[in-house]
């Protein structure tokens, strides 16, 4: 798309051009065409308002909403790109919490924001193919740079607040009416038996895992922007994880995990899969099972080295959340952490140990889930990546 024309949307472009270079890192390329789609679809705007036009400011009105979206983009811009995504997803998960759960249903906060987390993916779908059809970009159009993602998601979080006219005179932000519409779709029961979901897999009675762990795991597997030796270790867990899925018989679990690899919406995931609601939901459930036994017992070590969690980095914790955890451990749990530390076989701890190797892997996944529970309770905001 060329640059606008007219002596008004030239000033306007150049602000918004020169404050980009400016303020960010990104190349001249990058910031004029990003200046060049803010100044489009400022320009739209002043020209569709019936109430901009009857202001007689309009060249005001330019003004002020290149400046609203150009700060929008830059305090984006400013997180980095994970910390944004964060940014982002916080205040949109903020908008929608108390829409999210269908009246008759009394669900606990976990279940709500794992119903949240579902509703948004796919709500993010739709928000990027509004913004390449407003923009007139390619329908193959993905942000590639930390501006570009910026500018998305000043859009999406623009796009989630627009008012939607209802009757009555009334209206309503839009991500709150798609947050309605996605609750009447739940079923009336989302509780699964983890047993029963595992089909058979052993578990102890008394182990519980938490999403917070397995919610890292895909996150990451979904990351666009990771470097070129992250994206080849990030392609080897993957074809890990779809062997593992194979060799135990969930090749539904893997079929769905190939789709939300794709960021699609769930509804989609459903036409696809030809399953009703209720039954993706068992399969989800299902599949994380899965997930969180891959991550923390089956390969635990190509999980945590991709993900920068490995022993040698202290399982990813900070130095003062390393010494909590092991302040946290009991005698025979240091001894298995230094151990494996030392790089011991899992035969020489259970001897050390006078255990079976059975128990030696049921063991160091408690200590795994431990460390990474701990880990995700620190802000995640903190180490925002301000890459290109």
């Amino acid at each position: 798309m060329g640059k606008i024309e007219g002596s008004v949307e030239e000033d306007i472009f150049q602000l918004l051009f020169t404050e980009l270079q400016q303020n960010t890192r990104s190349s001249d390329q990058k910031c004029r065409e990003v200046a060049d789609r803010i100044a489009a679809e400022v320009n739209r705007i002043c020209q569709e308002s019936q109430r901009i036009k009857a202001s007689g400011e309009e060249e005001k009105w330019r003004v002020t909403l290149s400046r609203h979206r150009l700060q929008q983009c830059l305090f984006y811009y400013n997180f980095g790109a994970r910390g944004g995504r964060v940014e982002l997803h916080s205040t949109l998960s903020a908008m929608v919490y108390r829409y999210i759960t269908p009246p008759q249903i009394q669900s606990s906060y976990q279940a709500r924001l794992n119903l949240i987390e579902d509703f948004l993916q796919g709500f993010y779908v739709e928000s990027l193919n509004a913004f390449r059809r407003e923009a007139q970009l390619e329908g193959t159009f993905s942000p590639t740079t930390l501006l570009e993602l910026s500018e998305y998601m000043a859009f999406t979080e623009r796009y989630a607040k627009r008012r939607i006219p209802l009757s009555g005179g009334r209206s309503q932000q839009l991500l709150i009416l798609r947050a309605q519409t996605f609750s009447q779709q739940q079923p009336p029961e989302t509780t699964v038996d983890m047993e029963q979901a595992a089909e058979g897999s052993s578990l102890d009675s008394d182990q519980t895992w938490n999403d917070s762990s397995v919610q890292q795991v895909r996150n990451a597997m979904v990351d666009r922007d990771l470097e070129p030796g992250d994206d080849s270790l990030r392609e080897t867990v993957i074809k890990e994880v779809l062997a593992y899925l194979q060799e135990r018989g969930q090749n539904d679990c893997a079929d769905y995990f190939i789709l939300r690899l794709q960021d699609l919406p769930t509804n989609e995931i459903e036409e696809i899969l030809g399953v009703t609601p209720r039954q993706r939901d068992y399969l989800q459930q299902r599949f994380k099972y899965h997930l969180i036994r891959f991550a923390l017992s089956h390969r635990w070590e190509l999980v945590h080295e991709w993900l920068e969690a490995d022993l040698e980095r202290n399982l990813g914790l900070t130095p003062e959340r390393w010494q909590q955890f092991q302040d946290s451990l009991e005698d025979p749990q240091r001894k298995l952490l230094r151990l494996k530390q030392q790089g011991a076989k899992d035969s020489d701890i259970a001897k050390l140990l006078e255990c079976t190797v059975n128990q030696v892997q049921k063991r160091w996944f408690r200590l795994l889930e431990a460390a990474w529970h701990l880990r995700n309770e620190r802000d995640s905001g903190n180490n925002a990546s301000t890459d290109e």
